[in-house]
C-alpha cells in the first residue's frame, strides 16, 4: 500500500504544534501577565494612588505588616522637612524663592534618610541635636565623674550643658541654626499654572531664644511696613541673633500687585483670621499662612499704615488687658500704644488667642513710602530685640511714650474740601481747632474742633470729604470704655 506523503507528515506537524503550545503554556505558568484593571471613576475625595493601593490588598497589607515588625512606626511629627533650607545673605540680590512642596507620605518617608541638597551647606557637628542618652542624668548625680581640680569633694552635680540652638522646620524646609533663607509660602488658591510664591525671610540665630515674626502688607496698599521688615531683616547676621526671626513682608500679594487693600474677591484678609480651609478665597489664604507660618511663632508684630487717605502717628494697637501683650509693649522704644481689643478675624486677635504675643503697629499712610514713619519702625523693632534678648547693642532709649487707653474720632459735620491746621503728634486742648471744611460752592467755611484735650495720632489728610467722614482720631491718656478704631 503506497502512503501519501501529505499524510505521513500531518502528524508530525501536529504533534510539533502540541509541543510549542504545551511549552508557551508552561512560561505563561510560570510568569503570569498581570491583569489590566478596567478604568475606574475617580471620585473627588479619592485620589489615584488609593485606587492603586486597593487594587491589589493582599501584596499593600504584607508590606505593612513586614516593615511593622522590622522597624515600629515612629511618632507622628508636626511637620516634615523636604529639604535643608541653603544658608544665603539676605542682603545679597537673590531668585524668586520657589515654593516648597508640603511634606507628603512619600516625601516625609524620603526625609528620614539624605535631607542635603546639592546648594545646601554641609552639617555642622553642633547642628546635630543632643540626644537623651548623651544628656547628663540628673536623678543619678553620684555616677557622673567630675573633672579633677583638687577641691571636688566628689558630691556636687555637673554642671548643666548650655542649651543649643535647634533647627527650625518651616514650610517643609529645615533651616540651621546660624543661618538665613528665602522661602516661599503658597496658599494654594489660585490655577497651578499662575502659582507665585510669596517670600519668606527666615534668620535662625546661632543662639537659642523665642521666635518673632513680623508681618507686612496684610493690606496689600500699605508700603511702610514693606520696607521697615526688609531693614530690620537685612541688617541681622546669624551669628549676632538668639533665637529665630521670621518676615514676610508682602502677606497679601494679590492685592500688592493691584495697588488695593483687599484680596481679589473683595474681602479684607485682615478680617478672615485664623482661617477656614473650606472658606472664601481671603479665609483659606488666612488659613493656610496662620497655620503654615504664624503657629511658629511666639511673638508677633503685624505692621499696618492708616486706611483711606488717612495717617496715623507710630503707634502700637493692643490689648492692655492682656498681662503677657502689656509687658510686651514696654520692649518698643518711642511707641506710643492705643490700647485696642481688636475685633474678630484680626490677625493679632486671632494669635492672641492662640497664646502668641501679639501686637498692632501703625505707621503712616497707605500707598506710600515715609521715611520718617520707617525710621520710627525700624528703631522700634531693634530695640524690641535687644528688650527680649535676642540681640546685643548699644541702644539708646528715649523717653517713654504715654499709653493712650481711650481714643476716638471726631467727624467732619459738613461736606467740602478739609484743610487741617493740625499735624500728628501734636496735643490739643478741648475747643481747638483742628481743620476747616469749605464748601467750594458757598464758600462757607465749617470747622472741626476738639471735644476733649488729647493727641492727635492719626487724621485724614487734605482731601475733599462728605458729612459724617472720620477726620480726627483722638487718644487722651485717662482710662474710660474704649470706641472701636476703624483702620487697622
Amino acid at each position: 500500500m503506497t502512503l501519501d506523503r501529505s499524510t505521513v507528515y500531518r502528524p508530525r506537524r501536529f504533534l510539533a504544534l502540541l509541543g510549542a503550545l504545551t511549552f508557551s503554556a508552561a512560561l505563561h505558568a510560570q510568569d503570569p501577565a498581570p491583569e489590566q484593571p478596567h478604568p475606574v471613576e475617580v471620585p473627588e475625595d479619592e485620589s489615584v494612588e488609593d485606587i492603586e493601593a486597593s487594587q491589589d490588598p493582599g501584596a499593600t497589607d504584607n508590606a505593612d505588616s513586614t516593615e511593622a515588625e522590622a522597624d515600629p512606626a515612629p511618632e507622628p511629627q508636626p511637620e516634615q522637612a523636604t529639604q535643608v533650607a541653603p544658608n544665603v545673605d539676605l542682603k545679597e540680590v537673590a531668585p524668586t524663592p520657589e515654593p516648597v512642596k508640603k511634606a507628603t507620605s512619600d516625601t516625609a518617608s524620603q526625609s528620614s534618610g539624605d535631607t542635603t541638597s546639592p546648594d545646601s551647606p554641609e552639617p555642622a557637628a553642633d547642628d546635630t541635636p543632643t540626644t537623651k542618652t548623651e544628656q547628663p542624668s540628673a536623678e543619678t548625680p553620684e555616677t557622673a565623674t567630675a573633672p579633677d581640680t583638687g577641691t571636688s569633694t566628689g558630691t556636687e552635680a555637673p554642671a548643666e550643658p548650655a542649651p543649643q540652638a535647634k533647627p527650625l522646620v518651616i514650610l517643609g524646609s529645615e533651616v540651621r541654626p546660624g543661618t538665613s533663607t528665602r522661602l516661599g509660602w503658597t496658599p494654594d488658591t489660585t490655577m497651578a499654572g499662575l502659582k507665585q510664591p510669596t517670600p519668606v525671610l527666615v534668620i535662625n540665630g546661632a543662639q537659642p531664644g523665642p521666635n518673632l515674626c513680623l508681618t507686612g502688607a496684610v493690606h496689600g496698599d500699605e508700603l511702610n511696613g514693606i520696607e521697615i521688615i526688609r531693614r530690620v531683616m537685612y541688617d541681622i547676621q546669624a551669628e549676632e541673633l538668639s533665637g529665630r526671626l521670621i518676615g514676610i513682608p508682602i502677606v497679601n500679594l494679590q492685592g500688592f500687585q493691584r495697588g488695593s487693600r483687599y484680596l481679589a474677591d473683595r474681602r479684607d484678609l485682615n478680617r478672615n483670621f485664623p482661617g477656614d480651609p473650606n472658606g472664601s478665597l481671603a479665609s483659606r489664604i488666612a488659613y493656610s499662612l496662620f497655620n503654615d507660618v504664624i503657629k511658629h511663632c511666639d511673638m508677633l508684630v503685624d505692621i499696618h499704615t492708616g486706611s483711606l487717605k488717612r495717617s496715623n502717628l507710630a503707634q502700637l494697637r493692643a490689648d492692655m488687658h492682656n498681662d503677657a501683650v502689656a509687658r510686651f509693649t514696654e520692649g518698643f522704644d518711642q511707641m506710643a500704644v492705643v490700647h485696642s481689643q481688636g475685633s474678630p478675624g484680626m490677625l493679632r486677635t486671632a494669635a492672641t488667642r492662640n497664646g502668641i504675643t501679639a501686637v498692632t503697629m501703625e505707621a503712616g499712610e497707605s500707598l506710600r513710602i515715609q521715611e520718617e514713619q520707617i525710621k520710627a519702625g525700624v528703631n522700634s523693632i531693634n530695640s524690641l530685640l535687644e528688650k527680649q534678648g535676642m540681640m546685643s547693642r548699644l541702644f539708646v532709649w528715649g523717653k517713654p511714650e504715654p499709653v493712650y487707653y481711650n481714643s476716638s474720632w471726631i467727624r467732619a459735620t459738613h461736606g467740602g474740601i478739609l484743610v487741617s491746621d493740625v499735624e500728628l503728634g501734636q496735643e490739643v486742648v478741648a475747643g481747638e481747632t483742628l481743620g476747616i471744611v469749605t464748601d467750594p460752592i458757598t464758600n462757607a467755611q465749617h470747622p472741626v474742633r476738639a471735644k476733649q484735650d488729647g493727641r492727635v495720632i492719626g487724621m485724614a489728610v487734605d482731601q475733599v470729604v462728605m458729612a459724617g467722614f472720620a477726620a480726627y482720631h483722638m487718644g487722651t491718656e485717662a482710662r474710660g470704655p474704649e470706641e472701636p478704631l476703624e483702620d487697622e
